[in-house]
């Protein structure tokens, strides 16, 4: 088909004023009404103490009710005691880690605000707003690729050697936003690193642990902090999860898991800036859920609502396969796109036919994207017949583009 055909066809999409946005994995309307149960586990008539007779009514409880730490552990494949219950966003817990180093220091290191440069390694692509984290504190981004098993090992290794290098962000199992899983060879190569800045630490975001798309083709990974604890390096590993697109992306409970060294300085903080995080949350949960089993159960059914709209796309994109390549995950919410060259064009061409996609460059450091090839998909939050439309303008663009 001629350019201009393409153009005719664009021309006409474009009139007919559509308004759709495949620019953030949020959960559908359908994803979301499959927690509503939760909303009527507790009334007023409940008993709102938990097994262990703690009231989650009142004060106190700083690191989270024991249930809930023995649920939230179980989802992490660690011991109760070493993890600690937080507020509804893993983000933020991130976040609170980074800024308590700038101000505290991490384990009796120097305070980053004392020292000259700050680095931190980020495999590209990645997760936008962890990089904005890095951009907003002023830390210097260095670029990692990330191949198909995992980060560039060999890179890593070398950076580590320079003490200014604090940190790395890893999303280890269907990354947002290409859907990788780490292999089992870098996830021991990690446990292994030997860091010069004792106070460097692994941000491991295990945000999509359970969020499998097919059953008979679930990715697995090793547990990190019981293979870093084989290793005696069990301090370098901040573990992180959260319920939020299991329950209420809103109104979920993050958490983090760690050493008992790293929860024994984390503490120190955290009991300065809080009595403790919504346990009666935390409580609702645990009566909803009971056990991993019915978190996997829940799963299940958000992977039922996901999976047709990621083989939707899979297949639609099949037909521009010679202009394009593009990521294949068995779970997750994203797929990343590749369109050599022509990222930006293709995104903003779709804008034209009301089509919003994540700026181009998003899944970068400071939004540049060298090859200016990177699209990412975030299919869940249409309905299919938005997605469907969608398509017909993502694919019109990129044969445009390409022509």
């Amino acid at each position: 088909m001629s350019k201009e055909q393409l153009l005719k066809q664009f021309k006409e999409l474009k009139s007919r004023n559509l308004s759709l946005d495949m620019s953030r994995g949020k959960p559908s309307k359908a994803q979301l009404d499959l927690s509503m149960d939760m909303m009527d586990v507790l009334n007023s008539h409940s008993s709102l103490s938990d097994t262990y007779g703690v009231d989650s009514r009142n004060y106190g409880g700083l690191t989270g009710l024991e249930e809930c730490k023995e649920l939230l552990a179980e989802l992490s494949e660690v011991n109760k005691e070493d993890i600690i219950i937080f507020g509804n966003s893993s983000l933020n817990v991130m976040y609170e880690c980074i800024s308590d180093a700038f101000l505290y220091g991490i384990c009796g290191s120097t305070p980053w605000s004392k020292l000259e440069k700050i680095k931190w390694l980020c495999p590209v692509p990645g997760y936008d707003r962890h990089f904005a984290i890095c951009e907003h504190l002023g830390i210097e981004m260095i670029n990692i690729p990330l191949n198909e098993d995992g980060p560039d090992m060999d890179m890593i290794e070398e950076y580590i050697k320079d003490p200014c290098v604090k940190g790395i962000w890893c999303v280890p199992k269907y990354s947002n936003p290409t859907g990788t899983t780490y292999s089992n060879e870098v996830v021991e190569r990690f446990a292994k690193l030997k860091p010069e800045a004792k106070d460097f630490r692994i941000y491991w975001d295990n945000a999509y642990s359970v969020h499998h798309l097919y059953e008979d083709k679930q990715d697995h990974i090793p547990e990190i902090l019981s293979l870093a604890k084989k290793y005696n390096n069990e301090d370098i590993v901040y573990k992180f999860i959260s319920t939020s697109k299991i329950s209420f992306p809103g109104s979920g409970i993050a958490a983090l898991a760690a050493s008992s060294n790293n929860l024994k300085d984390i503490k120190k903080h955290l009991e300065i800036k809080t009595i403790g995080y919504d346990k009666v949350n935390q409580l609702r949960h645990v009566r909803y859920f009971k056990d991993l089993d019915g978190i996997k159960s829940q799963m299940k059914k958000h992977a039922d609502i996901l999976r047709p709209k990621f083989e939707y796309i899979l297949s639609s994109l099949e037909e521009v396969k010679d202009l394009c390549s593009f990521t294949k995950p068995h779970g997750g919410y994203f797929i990343s796109l590749y369109v050599p060259n022509k990222a930006k064009e293709v995104i903003s061409r779709c804008k034209e036919a009301g089509l919003k996609l994540t700026d181009a460059g998003c899944a970068y450091p400071y939004h540049n994207d060298p090859s200016n090839s990177h699209i990412r998909l975030a299919p869940s939050y249409m309905e299919m017949d938005e997605l469907k439309e969608a398509m017909k303008i993502l694919l019109l663009a990129i044969k445009i583009e390409s022509c």
